[in-house]
């Protein structure tokens, strides 16, 4: 049995890919320190496996490191600080400490024995500046040269600390692969995200209308059933090291406002949306070129937008606008 390393494994990615890979026979050691992502009964339930072990270690300490085993065969790294809100609150610190979680990973990732590929979740963001500055074709391609945006701009630091991880990552000597997740969504992803934000402020307004910012932006969404499934396969694949590959779903792209409406209808409430500003610094558009993940797969995305969200939605409602578990910030 190949035994995996996942750090950020309590959260929204990682809780989702362990569960996946338990079921796929796979050895799974979760890493966290639960600074972000919260033991909720999911996870609770996903550690009662006898294939999932769970450490609460801080990634930012490298010490800690030392007490875990060498001998894996994958290693997913999950953690970093993500988040709009936590990124325009704490600019500084996404950049320096992402860099600093890579580093002390990667390194361990150095004194492996058995380990096949470092699978590093970097982010679409990445595209951003070259869709301010120059324009980008759409859906948009993984060749699509990239361009950092001003770098006083606080949302610059996560974007740059990105793609910072993936030069590091391609010149450590580590067989890695880098994975530009667009858009994922579903359960456990806490409340920091467009999508369970819009379905908290429908369920809990006592007006007739919502706030929704950036209207008439648009994004194409993946449902994290379908993307962890799509990591797996970069994960298994020989094909991949070296590579950067976008993860998502390019079949769907929808205006902030028009999902609003898709919101409004799951919770049976008659709200107008009241257009807002847009968020400063979001790219108008975001939609994932898929060719290159196609060339090694033929898996497709198995959830609708519609199916999708609501899934996420009857889970938000029984679990965290129903008050019976905490969510993840």
């Amino acid at each position: 049995m190949k035994k995996v390393l996942i750090t950020g494994g309590a959260g929204f990615i990682g809780y989702h890919l362990a569960d996946l890979l338990i079921r796929s026979n796979y050895h799974v050691d979760l890493l966290d320190n639960f600074s972000r992502g919260v033991n909720d009964s999911a996870m609770k339930s996903l550690l009662e496996n006898r294939n999932v072990n769970f450490f609460d270690i801080n990634l930012l300490d490298k010490e800690e490191l030392k007490n875990l085993n060498k001998d894996y065969s994958l290693i997913f790294h999950f953690a970093a600080i993500i988040g709009v809100k936590h990124v325009l609150k704490s600019p500084y610190d996404v950049l320096a400490n992402n860099f600093k979680l890579l580093d002390n990973i990667l390194n361990f990732a150095k004194n492996q024995k058995k380990l096949e590929k470092f699978i590093f979740a970097s982010t679409s963001e990445v595209y951003s500046g070259t869709l301010k500055f120059f324009g980008i074709e759409f859906p948009t391609t993984e060749k699509t040269p990239l361009t950092i945006s001003a770098l006083d701009e606080p949302r610059t630091t996560y974007m740059l600390s990105k793609i910072y991880g993936e030069a590091l990552c391609l010149s450590s000597g580590v067989p890695s692969v880098i994975i530009r997740p667009h858009n994922f969504y579903g359960p456990r992803m806490g409340l920091s995200h467009v999508i369970p934000e819009l379905m908290k402020k429908s369920i809990e307004t006592n007006e007739q209308e919502i706030d929704v910012f950036s209207t008439n932006h648009s994004r194409s969404f993946c449902f994290i059933e379908d993307a962890v499934k799509m990591i797996k396969v970069l994960a298994e694949s020989s094909k991949a090291v070296g590579e950067s590959y976008n993860i998502g779903n390019e079949n769907e792209e929808i205006k902030m406002g028009d999902l609003a409406q898709k919101i409004i209808a799951l919770t049976e409430k008659k709200l107008k949306i009241n257009p807002m500003p847009s968020t400063p610094g979001s790219p108008e558009r975001r939609c994932p070129g898929m060719t290159k993940f196609n060339e090694i797969s033929d898996f497709q995305p198995q959830y609708n937008l519609e199916q999708g969200l609501k899934k996420t939605y009857e889970w938000y409602s029984s679990k965290i606008f129903s008050k019976i578990e905490k969510s993840a910030i």
